[in-house]
């Protein structure tokens, strides 16, 4: 067998010629040890949520600065993905992902020892930095090991992990917090980090690399872009929309971030060789719409969890670990729903799957926040909350499937790359959003806001506070319609011809 150009020979697991398949280990047993460390790294990017009031009484700070706890993650996770997928073509999926999880897993030991607000923000965003380096390699891998036809299974897989994953971490948060302390939302990865790197270093195979160079004039212009527009919408609220200091504003922050992505897009489509981004991927028109329906699901999922915890602790006066109960119908279904749809995309169009699942989880997001009143009985809201988690599990594995179809092994990286960054910006501008939204409509129906910007709830304003956070779940609602519009322009899927 000859060695496909550009690649270097794989060693004892050295590609079959459809260059998808490993000689000696099993590509199921790769993806369940990518997908420990990858259910981790989307855990956190929600898992403090429900720990943020914890945090910021026994470390004593407000609210603008706590919340860097999880906005310096989410940054540090977003900015470089476009970077590290190609990495991956680069030195190897299976090498990148390792380095990551270490530093993932350091930067979590540090989490939980902090005894500033200070060294947790930091400790934090090196996390995020190690989350960048392995969540595009989880999906490259599968595109790499598993031939198109039982792709859609494996994406099932990883789809049940990045929504259980999402979905879980205000749960898990909750029930931690409530029993062991805010500490040890962080202290579990270091188990975990652990059994995750024994599994992908005996599991994941290495695959064959692409002698490419990297473009440094292209990584800082990919980079500060995508700093300044995640940076800008993220902080937008806090500063009103108006100056950070001297003469920057959020504004001037927002519309550099965006010429300096048109250079960079300009540069891709100039360069010759090795592109950062090959722009040809884009002319695969269901991965450019699985990528803004990605988007979709990162707004909504991140988004829309932060109104129900306020709501369940604030105006229903539950702990942390009952708030936490609220989700445990969302984390099941989705978890054990989604597997199912990623074996059904094998087989039939991944719109019957995803249009109904999109339409479904907008009405039943709509649903909740009607009914997020003082009075609402538990039951009440566990409907609605159960067809969320159901709806979630259809839509996540057709996206991915979809997304990647398409993709050739020299590209696997960029693309995953793409893909996670529209889905970590959306999760991004969605966390943003509704803090904008519940701060607006909360001031709207007289809720009372302290100086450092926190609510008062008390039994007067209980039902102005519920309102203004059912209110909120009208937005995440709105984008999901996007997303299911777009799904439905899915090109159906043509037959992988037979394998030589």
């Amino acid at each position: 067998m000859s060695t496909p150009a550009g690649a270097s020979p794989a060693g004892p697991n050295r590609a079959s010629p459809a260059g998808t398949r490993t000689a000696s280990v099993s590509p199921w047993a790769g993806l369940w040890a990518l997908c420990l460390g990858f259910f981790m790294i989307l855990m956190d990017t929600t898992i403090v949520t429900v720990a943020t009031p914890t945090i910021m009484r026994e470390l004593d700070t407000d609210i603008a600065t706590a919340v860097w706890v999880t906005s310096g993650y989410m940054l540090a996770f977003a900015v470089p993905l476009l970077i590290t997928g190609r990495l991956g073509d680069r030195f190897g999926p299976k090498r990148v992902y390792l380095i990551g999880l270490v530093t993932f897993t350091a930067a979590s030991v540090v989490c939980g020892l902090s005894s500033t607000i200070g060294t947790l923000i930091a400790a934090r965003v090196i996390q995020g930095i190690g989350a960048s380096l392995m969540s595009p390699q989880t999906m490259a891998v599968i595109t790499r090991t598993f031939p198109p036809e039982r792709r859609g299974t494996a994406m099932g897989m990883w789809g049940a992990v990045a929504g259980a994953a999402t979905l879980a971490g205000p749960l898990l948060g909750g029930l931690i917090v409530g029993t062991l302390g805010w500490e040890w939302i962080f202290f579990v990865n270091i188990p975990l980090g652990l059994l995750a790197f024994v599994l992908a270093w005996r599991l994941v195979p290495n695959l064959p690399r692409a002698a490419r160079s990297i473009d440094m004039l292209s990584v800082v212009l990919s980079a500060s872009a995508v700093f300044l527009i995640v940076f800008g919408i993220q902080e937008g609220g806090k500063y009103d929309w108006g100056t950070v200091t001297g003469v920057v504003s959020i504004p001037m922050m927002i519309a550099a971030g965006t010429v300096l992505f048109v250079l960079f897009v300009l540069r891709q489509a100039l360069t010759s060789r090795d592109p950062l981004l090959p722009l040809s991927i884009f002319r695969d028109r269901n991965f450019s719409l699985a990528a803004f329906g990605i988007f979709t699901m990162g707004f909504a999922s991140v988004g829309m969890f932060l109104p129900v915890m306020l709501y369940a602790q604030e105006a229903l006066g539950l702990s942390a670990g009952q708030a936490a109960v609220l989700l445990v119908p969302v984390a099941i279904l989705a978890g054990v729903l989604a597997p199912l749809a990623g074996r059904s995309v094998d087989r039939i169009d991944a719109r019957v799957i995803a249009v109904p699942s999109f339409f479904i989880l907008a009405a039943s997001t709509v649903w909740l926040g009607l009914i997020m009143r003082p009075g609402t009985p538990f039951w009440l809201l566990m409907i609605p909350l159960a067809l969320i988690g159901a709806a979630n599990a259809g839509i996540w594995s057709p996206l991915s499937t979809t997304a990647t179809r398409g993709l050739g092994h020299t590209v696997a990286g960029a693309g995953a790359g793409v893909y996670n960054t529209m889905r970590q910006t959306g999760a991004v501008l969605g966390s943003a959003s509704i803090a904008a939204l519940m701060a607006a409509r909360s001031s709207t129906l007289g809720v009372p806001v302290t100086p450092d910007g926190a609510t008062v709830v008390t039994a007067d304003t209980a039902g102005a506070f519920s309102t203004a956070m059912g209110q909120s779940l009208f937005l995440p609602a709105a984008v999901l319609l996007g997303g299911a519009i777009a799904v439905t322009f899915f090109q159906p899927r043509v037959p992988a011809p037979p394998q030589r």
